[in-house]
């Protein structure tokens, strides 16, 4: 509709350029004609078939003279305003075959102008994307990589009779082939919240926000008590529209990463009801963590340190899934840190019926 609306904004300027043209042609023609003929009458004293044949003559010549005059003009203006549309349909077809073009110049005003702009912010936006495509393509390859290169060496020796199977053999293969069901059943797990279809796939219901939290604490009550000294909570009470699996999901994969990497003794829970929004955070000491780089750990497959990549759980997606659910809630998540004291925080809006499906 937008797209149709800048065109027919397109097609009247065109119009009322024509229109324009049409109508000075006639002006120019008749004002010469009407002057020229003043002219012979009053100073020629010409009269009669004379006068007709001679305005008949003048009359082609004036109307030739405008044509080529204001058909000139009509050129290079419809030029101009088309040369941005040409423009469109080049990089457009560099699209269609694959290729990023290059931002289009902005030389004109208007309607044309926005279409250009978001034309280039679209382009950008699909670069952006294509890149982020290559970038987990490999980030995939490499997490399959050492699993894959551990089966087929073990299953190398076995076959050229390097080593005989054992069952401590087969249960480290095994191992190796859970690690990668994980890591492809995350990566499932991550695109069904990521790529717009979760209205259709994922159930938004009414849910009692603060249950869910405390039977996600409740779960991990034992390794809790193990890790921490000290353990803090408050927890209001509030309603919510969402997918009780996957909020569920989010406390998992924040406490299990918690207690992955904490260095501390105490930890402090909090969810607090505010006028439009519920705010939970997780208070603790863990691992360091670059100030500059707090945001990146809800990035697919990013680590803190290239050691992570050495535990089976660790594929790095886990806090990118909790991301992706909670954006498709219409919340925000985030961590808050000055290196060592982390403070990761979740924020559901109140007010969430444009969730449901």
């Amino acid at each position: 509709m937008w797209l149709s609306r800048k065109l027919s904004n397109l097609l009247s300027r065109l119009v009322a350029l024509n229109s324009i043209v049409i109508v000075f042609v006639i002006l120019l023609a008749g004002i010469s004609v009407k002057d020229y003929a003043c002219f012979l009458v009053n100073s020629e004293q010409v009269i009669g078939k004379e006068l007709v044949d001679t305005l008949n003559n003048f009359l082609w010549k004036i109307g030739l003279f405008s044509f080529v005059i204001v058909g000139l003009f009509h050129y290079i203006t419809v030029k101009k305003i088309i040369a941005p549309i040409k423009g469109l349909s080049d990089a457009a077809k560099e699209i269609k075959e694959g290729k990023t073009p290059n931002k289009i110049e902005v030389n004109t005003t208007g309607e044309i102008k926005e279409l250009i702009e978001s034309f280039n912010s679209m382009t950008t936006t699909l670069k952006s994307v294509q890149e982020r495509r290559d970038e987990m393509l490999r980030d995939i390859a490499h997490e399959l990589r050492t699993p894959l290169t551990n089966i087929n060496g073990y299953l190398e020796a076995l076959q050229n009779n390097v080593i005989d199977g054992n069952p401590e053999l087969f249960g480290s293969l095994l191992e190796e082939s859970r690690r990668i069901t994980r890591i492809v059943e995350l990566i499932t797990e991550l695109n069904s919240w990521s790529n717009g279809h979760y209205f259709i796939e994922k159930q938004f219901h009414p849910l009692k926000i603060n249950n869910l939290l405390e039977e996600s604490i409740l779960s991990f009550q034992l390794k809790l008590n193990e890790e921490f000294k000290e353990i803090n909570i408050h927890i209001d009470e509030a309603d919510i529209v969402g997918n009780q699996d996957g909020i569920t999901q989010v406390f998992t994969n924040i406490l299990q990463n918690i207690i992955d990497y904490n260095l501390g003794d105490s930890l402090t829970i909090n969810a607090i009801k505010n006028k439009k929004t519920y705010t939970i955070t997780f208070l603790h000491e863990g691992q360091y963590i670059h100030p500059d780089k707090k945001k990146l750990i809800f990035e697919r497959f990013y680590r803190l340190e290239q050691s992570r990549s050495t535990k089976t759980e660790g594929a790095g997606l886990g806090l990118a899934i909790a991301k992706g659910i909670i954006s498709a809630h219409q919340g925000r998540i985030g961590l808050n840190t000055d290196g060592n004291n982390h403070s990761f925080w979740i924020e559901f809006p109140l007010e969430t019926d444009k969730c449901q499906s």
